[in-house]
């Protein structure tokens, strides 16, 4: 296996003539060293960038992030990692908030904390603002650093079953694009919805099921965005066990598979948002964007397998990524 270890600047940009496609900026990479290292550097590659969360044990110390020694595989191969960036609580990240409109009412008593989510988020962070309702997204609050300014863009949805999508997905799908235009790094999205997709039918809204579903995690994949999801029912599927599971499966899949989290409390409204948003925040903290030299080319989904020989040191991240 390789090891990360820093290179010298010089050394990464002769690397970087050979690999580099304009997809991510890798002036402090740090390279893998290793017998392979120089082919995979030297031969025809794309870099990759992918979230990941690293969890370390309670009872030890936290490492520097330069010290985390790190492998990546694509697809079964072991693959260059270039670069991680971000790790801790002041390095800005760029978070979209979708929250769906047809909720229960009480969700909108959780607007407070999520206004003061984002005002603690990181000096340099960039948010956006964005309702999932009937027909398209509506964005209350495009991309901003002005933290301020994007907490008071939030605001209770309305919660009216006429105001809600069929689909929360097709709307997840164009707020990603969205994110077309921001910066490299660090990137998530806070989804608060009921995560129910019954545009075909009660029968096709299983979390293996939905079309959109998948779309949007290959999307999310694609742009390297791990999303964070918050369960809240609305008040046509309230107290519906079946569409509750499969509601809450569905956002679990999405998270699991973007290197994001899922946060439930039951099968009904949350008493607070406090708990979710506490664990949010440190889940953040822990979160940073790895680059990887990627020697696959082909069109379509390359599985992705993360690993950390650091003693007591865990890593979460996205299954794979979609290449178009």
């Amino acid at each position: 296996m390789r090891h990360l270890r820093l290179l010298s600047l010089s050394t990464v940009l002769v690397a970087l003539a050979f690999a580099w496609t304009g997809q991510a900026s890798l002036s402090d990479a740090q390279t893998m060293s290793g017998p392979n290292s120089a082919r995979n550097a030297t031969s025809s590659g794309r870099p990759v960038v992918i979230p990941l969360t690293i969890r370390v044990k309670e009872a030890q110390p936290e490492p520097e992030l330069q010290n985390i020694d790190l492998t990546v595989s694509e697809d079964g191969e072991p693959q260059t990692v270039l670069s991680i960036r971000g790790l801790g609580t002041s390095s800005p990240i760029t978070v979209a908030i979708l929250i769906q409109e047809d909720l229960v009412p009480s969700v909108g008593n959780e607007t407070k904390s999520l206004a003061d989510f984002v005002r603690n988020l990181p000096r340099g962070s960039r948010v956006m603002v964005g309702y999932l309702r009937t027909g398209t997204i509506q964005v209350k609050q495009k991309f901003t650093t002005d933290l301020e300014k994007a907490a008071k863009g939030l605001r209770p949805p309305q919660g009216l079953p006429s105001a809600g999508p069929y689909n929360p997905y097709v709307e997840v799908i164009e707020a990603l694009k969205k994110f077309e235009s921001q910066p490299l790094g660090r990137r998530a999205i806070l989804l608060v919805s009921d995560g129910l997709d019954v545009s075909r039918g009660v029968e096709l809204a299983g979390p293996t099921q939905s079309l959109d579903l998948q779309r949007a995690i290959n999307e999310s994949q694609r742009r390297s965005v791990a999303i964070y999801s918050f369960y809240a029912p609305t008040l046509a599927a309230e107290g519906n066990s079946l569409l509750s599971g499969y509601a809450q499966s569905s956002l679990l899949r999405i998270s699991n598979e973007t290197g994001g989290h899922a946060f439930f409390q039951g099968t009904g409204a949350p008493v607070s948002f406090d708990p979710f948003i506490k664990e949010l925040m440190i889940s953040l903290d822990k979160q940073a964007a790895l680059t990887f030299l990627s020697t696959h080319s082909g069109k379509g989904f390359h599985r992705i397998e993360v690993r950390s020989s650091t003693p007591g040191v865990k890593v979460a991240y996205p299954s794979g990524y979609m290449r178009q």
